[in-house]
């Protein structure tokens, strides 16, 4: 729903937001005037009772309300709370929804370089590594484009962190994954699958129960503390170290017309927060996942180390699976492939 008032406004300034690798600052501003006001629904996958849903992402809308004096309101919206999680990305594009902040994940089989943007297995370990591939090498460039073929402006990743596997099966070796069943998405449960695992897509309000009754025997979602947001502790024996990938990714999409709707400065506000909202996430996220493994083990978990050839073997067919993405669409999933290969080069990890 897009809604403008009709007062004749002036801006006096907009917010600025720092995009740093290590962090962000918001700065004050006075409000940010224009002719008239704009507000859009933003839905996403978090539920809520999730401390992350309040911490991250509805912080995350009112900073863009608050940086533009209400000129751009964004109203959080709990998942499926307007539409299914799964149809997001054609809402967005029909104009049912303006906007969300969700998991690239979702839309891998329509739009296969969405994978690109989750993050691949191995791929960094940083905050700035991740940001530098995106944003300084172009992989996000690339990505906008794909999105703008289905009506939806990407705006960017905002890191959930790590990737963290909750297992009730140890696992240390590849042998270990055999036979594994996994709560999985995106272009992490084609890893699996090829480790031998078996990969399974669950909804995350069915998920808890999953892997109480052996649905499944393990799951990932996010980082430790997003698991934990889930009670992944309550219902796993272990966590795998070290996480399978520095920094996670969600996404922020605008559908076209919207995003075209609003001016040059309302723009770069936005991009400027989407950015700067990555950085200070990801801080958070760290702190808690920290934290919230010390817990774990003091609660009877226990924390299991892959094996080094584990670890190699992950990182070997996460490659085949952006090899696989490339072939299936040179288009996008090429170009971005490439730059991937080379980041992994100049990274000394190829």
């Amino acid at each position: 729903m897009t809604t403008k008032t009709d007062k004749t406004l002036s801006r006096r300034g907009f917010f600025a937001a720092s995009a740093g690798a290590a962090a962000a600052t918001a700065l004050a501003a006075p409000p940010a005037i224009a002719q008239g006001n704009v507000t859009w629904r933003m839905q996403t996958h978090w539920p809520t009772g999730n401390w992350y849903y309040e911490d991250v992402f509805v912080k995350f809308c009112n900073r863009i309300t608050e940086a533009t004096g209400g000129e751009l309101t964004i109203t959080p919206v709990q998942n499926d709370g307007i539409v299914p999680t799964g149809e997001v990305l054609n809402a967005v594009r029909r104009g049912l929804l303006e906007s969300a902040f969700i998991y690239p994940a979702y839309w891998i089989g329509r739009m296969p370089v969405a994978g690109h943007l989750n993050g691949h297995i191995g791929a960094w370990d940083r905050h700035e590594e991740m940001h530098a591939f995106f944003y300084e090498m172009g992989a996000l460039d690339v990505i906008r484009e794909a999105y703008a073929e289905q009506g939806v402006y990407q705006a960017g990743p905002v890191s959930y962190a790590g990737l963290t596997l909750y297992s009730n099966k140890p696992l240390r070796t590849t042998a270990d994954f055999n036979g594994w069943r996994v709560r999985s998405t995106g272009a992490a449960a084609l890893v699996f699958a090829k480790m031998g695992a078996a990969p399974v897509s669950i909804p995350g309000g069915e998920l808890y129960q999953a892997l109480q009754t052996g649905v499944v025997e393990g799951a990932h979602w996010g980082s430790t503390s997003t698991g934990w947001g889930m009670n992944f502790q309550e219902v796993n024996k272990y966590i795998v170290e070290p996480d399978l990938l520095g920094h996670l990714n969600g996404e922020v999409m605008v559908g076209l017309e919207q995003w075209n709707s609003i001016g040059d400065e309302l723009k770069a506000t936005f991009n400027e927060i989407v950015r700067a909202t990555s950085a200070d996430a990801s801080a958070h996220f760290l702190h808690r996942d920290l934290l919230r493994k010390q817990d774990f083990v003091a609660m009877g978990g226990e924390l299991t180390q892959l094996d080094q050839e584990a670890q190699d073997n992950l990182r070997r067919y996460s490659l085949e699976v952006v090899d696989d993405f490339s072939k299936q669409d040179p288009k996008y999933c090429g170009r971005v492939g490439e730059m991937l290969h080379e980041f992994l080069k100049v990274t000394g990890r190829a």
